[in-house]
């Protein structure tokens, strides 16, 4: 039996899980073996979400990336309990010595100073405004937010200072601040990415296990919409060979639904994210599993993912060029080829805080 083998975990631990299993991050040297040798029957308890409650030193991460349309952004969570197998940011997790796959989406970190140190990180004279992007790693409107309801105070703070925001999500929390992005959006501060993958409920719930529905995320757009809240339709990530064919039908759903422009963002597999994604490939999909990789592999070099600036985001070579020709023709024919208004930046300002000296003009 194989080290991958042995540290596959059990279906019924876990349940609406993506991860198939729990590896060690890149950082550990050690790998730690499910199995104690002794082949005695072991009654096992499910895989359970655990939120850790971390105070945040810092919110604003700056970035220098040529091919991100920001230079800004902040995560009010770590790991994301959405689960989807195909998940960029499952990397991040070995940095806090914990697994990219179970863990991920088990062991979760939030914030909850995160709307205090992003306000006095806005209150430095040194501080510079330009658009802030969320969603970007974690999602910010996963599941625990109903509870934690750290993603509305950051909110809070934005709006209070008229900072412009970008948010992508595929949760439906959002729905619930509208009031404050409804507000935002009449000042030209805020626009929102709502990603679909597939229409696909069944193979969504396997690939993006605990993620609303396809259906509901369409409702989603229209109910921020028809709130005159700016909304992308985003499909992401395009799975070649197992959901490429679906692109151009998200995206007249997505122009139906109120969406005003779209985007697209080919399968990415960095570094732990390769391995789960295959494993995946082969406990759900396995006759399709040799032309998705083809694909993948044909799209970055041989390699089942090239990080090179300006190729990682949609690929290279015949394939990629046809799904990009595609998306492009699709994107035109359901007027979804303008890029969203840019947000404005001149309104920000710092408001009152408590102990403020009053202006005698």
């Amino acid at each position: 039996m194989s080290d991958t083998d042995q540290l596959m975990i059990d279906d019924r631990r876990r349940k609406a899980r993506g991860a198939q299993s729990n590896q060690t991050g890149r950082f550990d040297v050690a790998r730690v073996d499910i199995s104690d040798g002794w082949d005695i029957p072991e009654e096992r308890t499910p895989f359970e979400t655990v939120l850790h409650l971390q105070d945040a030193r810092g919110m604003i991460v700056r970035n220098t990336s040529p091919d991100i349309p920001f230079d800004r952004s902040i995560n009010p969570y770590r790991g994301c309990e959405h689960g989807c197998i195909y998940c960029f940011a499952r990397p991040t997790h070995a940095y806090l010595g914990l697994s990219p796959g179970l863990d991920f989406e088990t062991q979760l970190i939030a914030r909850p100073n995160a709307a205090q140190v992003l306000e006095s990180e806005l209150r430095r004279p040194s501080y510079r405004v330009a658009p802030l992007a969320i969603g970007t790693n974690t999602d910010p409107y996963q599941p625990v937010e109903g509870a934690q309801t750290i993603m509305r105070q950051c909110l809070e703070v934005l709006n209070a200072f008229h900072h412009p925001v970008t948010i992508v999500t595929k949760g439906t929390l959002i729905e619930r601040d509208a009031d404050i992005l409804g507000d935002m959006a009449q000042k030209g501060l805020v626009e929102v990415g709502v990603s679909i993958t597939t229409l696909d409920h069944k193979l969504a719930r396997a690939m993006e296990p605990r993620v609303p529905s396809p259906a509901r995320r369409l409702k989603v757009i229209k109910t921020l919409a028809s709130q005159g809240i700016p909304t992308r339709v985003m499909v992401s990530p395009v799975v070649p060979g197992l959901t490429d064919h679906e692109a151009e039908r998200i995206l007249e759903l997505g122009a139906e639904a109120g969406a005003t422009s779209a985007s697209w963002i080919m399968l990415r597999l960095p570094r732990e994210v390769s391995d789960l994604f295959q494993e995946w490939l082969v406990a759900h999909v396995p006759d399709r599993a040799t032309r998705v990789m083809g694909h993948v592999r044909d799209m970055h070099g041989g390699k089942p993912y090239d990080a090179d600036w300006g190729r990682r985001m949609h690929g290279t070579g015949p394939y990629a060029k046809i799904i990009s020709a595609r998306m492009a023709l699709a994107m035109k024919r359901n007027g979804l080829n303008w890029a969203q208004k840019a947000l404005r930046s001149d309104l920000f300002a710092l408001p009152p805080k408590a102990g403020d000296q009053l202006s005698l003009f």
